[in-house]
């Protein structure tokens, strides 16, 4: 019986599933595996996003590492539902019933103000940010729990922990 977990945070660009990934690593501490689509896409291979993105075969074999090494993998990213269903179905053959899947289910407006207190806001706006929305893209694949605007972050960082255990 597998004992390891996933956490899958996925939602529009600009919703805080990053900051709320970092702080449940923090919590989980050491050798929890952190996998972030932005960082392994743009940073990692300088690859586009798309329904046959490059991106997507690297995360599937940093998922199955996550299965083998770690009590506790986190994947955080846009992970549109009909590009990444692989990776999405493949979480669910790993880790079975031990997926905690969270859907960031945010306005526009709200993920645009979120957006522009970020560190990073000048990289991108608000023509690049409506370009790329996708209003409720839940995956027909997890089981998603909706985390909704009224969550602060330490609120959902609180309810992810308490569901995972």
């Amino acid at each position: 019986m597998k004992h390891e977990k996933l956490i899958v945070l996925r939602g529009n660009s600009g919703s805080g599933k990053t900051s709320v990934a970092r702080d449940l690593q923090e919590h989980y501490g050491r050798n929890t595996l952190l996998i972030s689509q932005d960082m392994v896409r743009r940073e990692m291979l300088k690859a586009k996003d798309g329904p046959e993105t490059a991106a997507l075969p690297l995360l599937m074999q940093l998922l199955e590492y996550g299965s083998n090494h770690h009590s506790v993998t986190i994947l955080e990213g846009i992970l549109y539902a009909d590009w990444y269903r692989p990776l999405l179905e493949l979480a669910g053959r790993l880790y079975g019933e031990n997926v905690y899947a969270y859907y960031f289910d945010l306005s526009f407006e709200e993920t645009l103000r979120r957006h522009q207190t970020k560190p990073n806001s000048s990289e991108f706006g608000e023509a690049e940010m409506r370009r790329w929305w996708r209003d409720r893209d839940y995956s027909d694949v997890l089981r998603e729990t909706a985390l909704g605007e009224g969550m602060s972050r330490s609120e959902i960082v609180e309810r992810i922990c308490r569901d995972v255990g």
